[in-house]
């Protein structure tokens, strides 16, 4: 089988001559080839089979012990002039980039099958939708790119008509770590990735196609390509708001996606809808509204910290047709994590468990599975014009100073909020506790070129023939002097959102504060929580002198990113600590080795 595009034809004829495959496989995405995928996997180990009485057509990856996470000190961006990738990415000149990486991929492929995967990314009939071509010699690959994009002949079939694609070429080679590189070059729209066969550096409609690159055409085409769950909510009149919500790791998003209302309000006919658990793409629509789709088909997801308490939605979905890699298993062949029931009998790298060696599950181990299974998945997903997005939220953990929620006062402010979230770190994550960590809305590691120009672009959606979503910031990990959290989070969340809804819809009142609208305690529902005596008003109180010292933190860090920074945010930045140096007790100095 080939193209009957000469120009894709062209590409992989060239890649095959640099590689040597013994075979080259154009994949359809058809189930006759999935199965034959599925059985060469299983007779070579690449895939184990779980108990098919409990988890059916479900299968265990055991990656390489060096190769478990995204690496992003060896992903670079790779443009003519090294300011257009600007000082948030690494930076490799395009030529040198793929004569180094070309140099690996000579002859990696031989006694291997070099498989063509084309996909799209999106709805294929969706004018929000892009495509591309994955070149892999990884049938995990393949397996996993068929759920989670729209893989095959249709994909194909568009890519023909519409003749641009973006050219994705991966190799596994060795899983050497000294030979391991994935290179970006968003003006060829152009993937490159050798030496890892995990996801995020594998599966390159992903992290690499679906943010680095679509953030970079997406400033050119006049859209965003966002790291973002879309989340729908449904309230007891019948009417849908559509959520877009940024958070670092260990935020909450995929609970967030997934959300199950409170008892309360599902007996009042609340419902929630998962169009996508981390990635959205807006651009605007004839209305002036901001429509986006989900241009995932699938969820990879990370495995421990699910569970029946903190994600049932995820749990449901992952009893059938699904890929876990790097999980541990039970005596009668389950996949295990912690936070499930039950006891692991072996580890994620197949050795009989025992605590000295650390989890039973890898702490990045992950699931994939068809967005379909999950039990709030909303039909609007495949749409092919998206969903209009009313509200867009971003969130941080942060133990102290951000309020459980507050709203922008418009757009620029709006942008301002998302370029300074950031996230402490835990002590799982990095080793050091409590150090604040900016994340410019949540894509610290995967925006395709410079923050600066990114925060511009923001920016210039703020135009009068838009109507563009209310830009809200939440913090569900605020904590009192006795260090516990003092919001109840996961379903209670939906309590803060129903405050967006009605802001969005004008129906409450606005509380001023030079940081944003914070709700009046009395506008917030926590009827029925058992929350301690003045938590709620920790929760929404603005500490000003903190928020001053906030303020200073957040100009440096604009100013790391030079004369690009666009003097807007600058402005709006002198604006808010304007406004809270008018109601400061004593103002704030700039620390002296500021």
């Amino acid at each position: 089988m080939a193209s009957q595009l000469a120009a894709l034809n062209q590409w992989v004829e060239q890649v095959a001559r640099l590689t040597t495959p013994d075979a080259i496989h154009w994949c359809d995405g058809s189930d006759a080839e999935l199965q034959q995928l599925q059985r060469g996997m299983l007779e070579a180990g690449i895939l184990l089979p779980l108990n098919p009485d409990t988890h059916p057509n479900c299968f265990l990856h055991r990656s390489d012990p060096g190769d478990v996470a995204r690496v992003e000190h060896l992903t670079f961006v790779c443009t003519k002039d090294r300011d257009d990738a600007g000082p948030n990415n690494h930076w490799m000149a395009p030529e040198a980039a793929h004569e180094k990486i070309d140099a690996l991929f000579a002859g990696c492929m031989k006694g291997r099958t070099l498989y063509v995967v084309p996909y799209c990314m999106g709805p294929v009939d969706s004018p929000l939708a892009r495509c591309g071509v994955e070149i892999t010699d990884s049938p995990y690959v393949v397996a996993n790119m068929r759920m989670m994009t729209r893989m095959g002949a249709a994909a194909l079939a568009r890519i023909e008509r519409e003749g641009r694609f973006v050219k994705g070429l991966h190799s596994t080679g060795e899983l050497d770590p000294d030979r391991r590189f994935i290179m970006h070059f968003p003006e060829e729209l152009t993937i490159k990735s050798f030496g890892s066969g995990y996801g995020g550096n594998a599966l390159l409609g992903k992290k690499c196609h679906a943010l680095r690159i679509a953030s970079y055409q997406a400033r050119q085409e006049g859209w965003l390509a966002e790291h973002m769950l879309i989340v729908g909510i449904e309230n007891p009149e019948g009417k849908t708001h559509y959520v877009a919500a940024a958070f670092p790791s260990a935020c909450g998003k995929t609970n967030l996606a997934m959300l199950i209302p409170p008892a309360a309000y599902r007996e009042k006919g609340w419902k929630v809808w998962t169009v996508g658990d981390d990635i959205c793409w807006m651009q605007p629509g004839p209305d002036g509204r901001l429509w986006a789709i989900n241009p995932e088909a699938g969820y990879f997801g990370v495995a421990p910290g699910t569970s029946a308490k903190t994600n049932p939605n995820a749990l449901a979905m992952l009893d059938r047709d699904a890929i876990f890699t790097n999980v541990g298993t039970t005596a009668d062949n389950q996949p295990w994590w912690e936070g499930l029931d039950g006891v692991p009998a072996l580890d994620w790298q197949g050795r009989p468990f025992d605590r000295a060696n650390g989890p039973a599950a890898h702490p990045n181990a992950r699931f994939t599975v068809s967005a379909k299974q999950c039990p709030s998945y909303s039909p609007e997903a495949e749409n092919p014009q998206g969903v209009p997005i009313s509200a867009i939220v971003f969130g941080g953990r942060r133990e102290s100073l951000v309020p459980l929620v507050f709203e922008a006062r418009d757009w620029r402010h709006g942008v301002l909020v998302g370029a300074s979230m950031g996230s402490e770190t835990t002590a799982a994550a990095t080793g050091a506790v409590g150090v604040m960590r900016r994340d410019s809305m949540a894509m610290k590691p995967f925006c395709g070129y410079n923050f600066a120009d990114y925060f511009a672009h923001w920016l210039s959606f703020d135009r009068a023939d838009l109507k563009l979503p209310t830009i809200f910031h939440v913090n569900w990990f605020r904590k009192g002097s006795d260090g516990k959290f003092l919001w109840p989070g996961f379903g209670d969340n939906l309590r803060v959102l129903e405050w967006m809804i009605g802001r969005i819809e004008g129906r409450l009142p606005a509380r001023e504060t030079p940081i944003g609208i914070v709700p009046d305690a009395v506008d917030l529902n926590v009827e029925g929580l058992a929350m301690a005596p003045g938590a709620l008003k920790t929760l929404l109180e603005v500490d000003v002198e903190a928020w001053q010292h906030e303020l200073l933190s957040i100009g440096e860090y604009l100013d790391g990113f030079g004369p690009r920074m666009p003097a807007a945010l600058r402005q709006e930045q002198a604006r808010v600590a304007s406004a809270l140096a008018v109601m400061a007790p004593r103002p704030v100095a700039r620390a002296a080795n500021a």
